[in-house]
Formats: structure tokens, C-alpha cells, sequence
């Protein structure tokens, strides 16, 4: 029972504080010497802080507020992608306290190694986030994969531009508790918590592949075994190049990474050339854009997502991607709905997924602080 209410208190602060304990009794229904003694015992695990004093219509002394603070626990979140490693730390009130990012080539590469730099990295940020007064309470990490077991010890089923199968991903983060999932349902939560907050949209990871993450009455929509979300294996021309998957003329293909880039070395230098008018580029963010129309017509039809947000590197090309993709939804959609969804850029860059990755640890405190802090 102590444990439920901990989390009531919590919620109460989280979704509608800061409140003052007689405040917080009058919403959780608690007694307030109950509240009071929760108060106390959140306080001194550095989940909440007092502010100044307010009078919010009680008789008697003024108050004193209750809100979440973010000097002293903190998440981890990670990522593994196909061309860098990245971690940050995160404070309760959702603050990026650390980021860090390292390039890398991580194609066809030893899961062994790349997750002993993973874990270098995660222990140095974590130290650097200690040094400045913060207690790390757990981690996640985003992948570029099937995940089978969200869990600790999860099994990464399959990532193939890592050249990954069947690993099992233990302890990347020390003997913090860890939990890993697709870097695509992640990057939607990021976009959920700290992007634009809104709580329907179906949000598109462009990297080297292509995911999805439908978000609906703000909770990820994760499918029956865990695999929903593979936008980048839809088909948009039945009979087009080979996709790395074994079949033919996967949206991948035309609107992945490699697609987009061709010989050129990064998003910046593409932007460059867009940005000068330069044919090829243009002709290739056209291209890529009409597949997309194509693939997230039948995603619109399919889940009726009550906005598209467009993320990874997708985001800085939105300027030159939105007219395609938005013209071709609106040609295929007129007929049966009318006008097409929103069609937004992501308000969380390239960190949406390492974001997630934090944010849901923070959920995890929220939901059970009782377990989550050992209180």
C-alpha cells in the first residue's frame, strides 16, 4: 500500500504540480499526515524539492510547494547506430544534464566490441554525472534492431546493417538496471516527451533503415510480439532494386540513408548541395519523397495517425522532403479522407531516440518510485 501511494503522490506532482501537501491530500484523497510522511520520504530521496511558499486558498500559514527536482536523480539513456555510439544523462524534470556522441563505423561489425565501447562510454558519462552531483538510477539503450526482450539481458534478434543476430545485450551500463528496445519506438517517445508532446502521431526514423513508432493516446503502440514499426520494408515498387531484407523494392531503398547519400560522406554535405540548387540532390530528396508518400499512404490508411512527424535525417532535409511527401499524400488520400494528416518536422533532431531511451527510465521512477529508488 505504502508503495501505491508513493507512486499516487508522484503522479500527482508530476502531471499537475508543484502542490502543496495539503494540496496534494485534497487531489490523491490521502490523509495529509499520509502525505506528509510520503512527502517526506520522496524529499529525501532527491525526487522532490520544496519551493517558495503559496497560499492557494488555504486558511492558516502559507504552504510550502512540492515539485519534482532534478538536482540529484537522474536516467541514462544510450544508443547504437550504424555510424556512432551516443549516451546522455537526464534529470526528473526531463533536463539534458550530459550529452555525448562518438562516430563510428559500426557495419558488419563484433557486437563484442562495439558494446565494450558502448560501455566505456556509459561509465564515463555516468562518472562525469556523479562528479557533478547526480545519482544515475538506471539506463536504456536504443538499437537499430528486432528487440525480443525489452529486458535485462535483452535479445537483439536482428540488426542487419549492423551485421547483429541473436545478441544478447547484458550489463552495458554497469549494474545500473537496463532495459533496451528499437531505436524507432524510442525515438517516438523522445518526440512524446521532449519533442512536441503531442499525444497521436506516427513518427518516421530515417537512418540507414527506415522505422516507425505509432504513438496513440500517448502510449507506444508496440504490436503482439514487439515488431511493429518496420516502415523501411514496406513495398513502393514491386519489382525495384533488392532491399537487405531479400525482398524488392523496399521504401529503404529509395528513402534510406545510403539512398539519400549516395557518394557523399554526411547529411551536412547533402544539405550543402541543397541548399546551392544543386540537381542531383534535389532530384534524389524528390525521389526519396515520393516513395515516402507511397509507404506512409498505406500507414494512413492503415493506423489513421493524427500527425506525421518526420525524424533522423529526415529532419534536416524536411525542407526539400516535405513538398513531395506531402503532395503525394494528398493526391492518394483525397478520394477516401479528405485532407492528409499534419506533416511536421521532429522537434528532436538526431537525439530523439537517445532521449527516449532516458525518458523511459524516468517513467519507470515515476510509475513505481518505491522500486525504482529502493524507498
Amino acid at each position: 500500500m505504502r508503495a501505491r501511494n508513493l507512486a499516487v503522490v508522484l503522479d500527482a506532482i508530476h502531471r499537475t504540480g508543484p502542490h502543496t501537501r495539503a494540496a496534494l491530500a485534497e487531489r490523491t484523497g490521502l490523509t495529509k499526515t499520509t502525505v506528509s510522511s510520503l512527502v517526506a520520504d520522496l524529499l529525501e530521496a532527491g525526487v522532490v524539492a520544496e519551493g517558495g511558499a503559496v497560499r492557494g486558498g488555504e486558511r492558516g500559514r502559507p504552504g510550502v510547494a512540492v515539485g519534482l527536482s532534478g538536482h540529484r536523480v537522474a536516467t541514462l539513456g544510450l544508443e547504437v547506430n550504424i555510424d556512432y555510439l551516443a549516451a546522455c544523462v537526464v534529470d526528473l524534470t526531463r533536463a539534458v544534464r550530459l550529452r555525448r556522441t562518438r562516430p563510428a563505423d559500426n557495419r558488419n561489425s563484433d557486437p563484442a566490441e562495439i558494446l565494450g565501447r558502448l560501455r566505456a562510454l556509459a561509465q564515463e558519462i555516468t562518472a562525469e554525472a556523479e562528479a557533478g552531483g547526480l545519482r544515475v538510477m538506471g539506463a536504456a539503450l536504443a538499437v537499430p534492431g528486432t528487440v525480443e526482450d525489452t529486458g535485462a539481458g535483452g535479445l537483439l534478434r536482428s540488426a542487419p546493417h549492423l551485421g547483429w543476430r541473436d545478441v544478447r545485450v547484458e550489463e552495458p551500463a554497469g549494474d545500473l538496471p537496463f532495459a533496451i528496445d528499437n531505436e524507432a519506438n524510442l525515438a517516438a517517445l523522445g518526440e512524446l516527451w521532449f519533442g512536441s508532446r503531442e499525444p497521436d502521431f506516427l513518427y518516421v526514423s530515417g537512418e540507414i533503415g527506415i522505422g516507425a513508432g505509432l504513438v496513440v493516446g500517448g502510449t507506444l503502440f508496440r504490436g503482439t510480439f514487439g515488431l511493429a514499426g518496420e516502415l523501411g520494408h514496406v513495398v513502393v515498387v514491386p519489382d525495384g532494386p533488392g532491399c537487405r531484407c531479400g525482398g524488392r523494392g523496399c521504401l529503404e531503398v529509395y528513402a534510406g540513408q545510403d539512398a539519400l547519400l549516395g557518394p557523399l560522406e554526411s547529411v551536412t554535405a547533402l544539405v550543402e548541395r541543397l541548399e546551392a540548387g544543386e540537381p542531383r540532390a534535389l532530384e534524389t530528396c524528390e525521389r526519396a519523397g515520393h516513395a515516402l508518400a507511397v509507404a506512409l499512404t498505406s500507414a494512413v490508411h492503415l493506423l489513421d495517425p493524427g500527425r506525421i512527424v518526420l525524424g533522423g535525417v529526415f529532419a534536416p532535409l524536411f525542407p526539400w522532403l516535405e513538398g513531395p511527401v506531402a503532395d503525394g499524400l494528398g493526391t492518394r488520400l483525397a478520394q477516401m479522407r479528405g485532407a492528409p494528416p499534419p506533416l511536421v518536422v521532429s522537434g528532436t533532431g538526431p537525439d530523439a531516440a537517445v532521449l527516449g531511451a532516458a525518458g523511459l527510465v524516468i517513467q519507470r521512477i515515476l510509475a513505481d518510485p518505491a522500486q525504482a529508488l529502493g524507498l
